[in-house]
């Protein structure tokens, strides 16, 4: 027991940076009285003193706010991190160094007594605040469950999972283009093609350069090339906080972009090609012959009087 508490504090002061000393931990942080308090109600769950398990149970969370089962199974080195309105099941299992927030849920979606209705977490796992794994699935070793996702299918070893309901992103498919966004398709010249890359929009010229159609996109510039840029090579950015182990606070692969970054840099994919295409049509009415100003032909007169008429 005394080895699994020095196990249990040295983890908080390697992973919680507001941890100063072991003191302090083992005196103000409810995460490890809930995680003490549950060890001796598994030991009476286990022998068959059901009862007593549950109420040593029940005492925890009115000290801290953490419901944790006592036929819960819960590996070494676990952190609860703040830990106010975790609830975790019956036949829930925790591997060996896994991390937890406030606010998740390991709960179940079946109510048929003697199932597995609860996750199974690997060596390793993060578990963001007020996420919500729901099911007798296993959640892979190394595996990280964004802020306030919903999981309820299985994740592999070293993926992340984000959103409601949640998506996977497999490990080293950060770099993957971005889904389209619902409703829209990024088109080309032509309906069939694909959208151009960024490079394809041209920056503005040197002095002495061509002067361009007064109906050309401002989208052209370079500030809209960096941004898509962003949004399509998915590049690693340090998040300030993470240690040199990866660690992350809110439980997301900073190398990951978010889910509604990516659809708002399709979007702004979408807008651009479509202003693209504009201004092609502008400098092909212009050849015709048609004075074309801002996007629009000029409202003369003559064309007001036929508006009018």
């Amino acid at each position: 027991m005394f080895t699994h508490l020095r196990e249990d504090i040295a983890c908080i002061l390697e992973r919680d940076p507001a941890a100063r000393s072991k003191f302090e931990i083992l005196t103000c942080y409810p995460g490890l009285h809930a995680l003490l308090m549950h060890r001796l109600a598994h030991r009476c769950w286990v022998r068959g003193w059901f009862w007593l398990g549950r109420f040593i149970s029940h005492l925890g969370r009115l000290l801290t706010g953490i419901e944790i089962h006592p036929g819960a199974t819960i590996g070494r080195r676990v952190f609860i991190d703040h830990g106010f309105g975790v609830v975790i099941g019956e036949t829930a299992e925790i591997g060996d160094d896994c991390t937890i927030y406030q606010g998740v849920t390991l709960g179940g979606t079946r109510l048929y007594k003697g199932a597995k209705r609860h996750p199974t977490l690997g060596r390793g796992v993060v578990v963001g605040a007020g996420a919500q794994v729901l099911g007798g699935f296993a959640v892979g070793d190394g595996a990280r469950i964004g802020s306030n996702a919903v999981v309820v299918k299985p994740v592999p070893a070293g993926a992340t999972a984000v959103g409601n309901p949640a998506r996977v992103i497999e490990h080293g498919a950060q770099t993957a283009e971005a889904p389209s966004a619902p409703g829209f398709r990024s088109t080309g010249s032509d309906p069939a093609e694909p959208a151009p890359p960024p490079a394809a929009f041209p920056a503005p010229g040197p002095a002495g350069a061509a002067v361009a159609s007064p109906c050309e996109s401002s989208w052209n510039g370079a500030p809209l090339q960096a941004l898509l840029a962003r949004g399509t090579t998915g590049a690693a950015e340090t998040v300030p906080g993470d240690d040199a182990s990866g660690f992350s606070a809110y439980a997301v692969d900073p190398r990951a972009n978010d889910p509604l970054v990516k659809v708002l840099h399709e979007l702004i994919d979408h807008a651009a090609a479509q202003d693209a295409r504009i201004g092609k049509l502008c400098k092909a009415l212009e050849e015709l012959g048609t004075r074309v100003e801002n996007g629009q032909p000029p409202l003369d007169a003559e064309r007001l009087n036929k508006l009018v008429e």
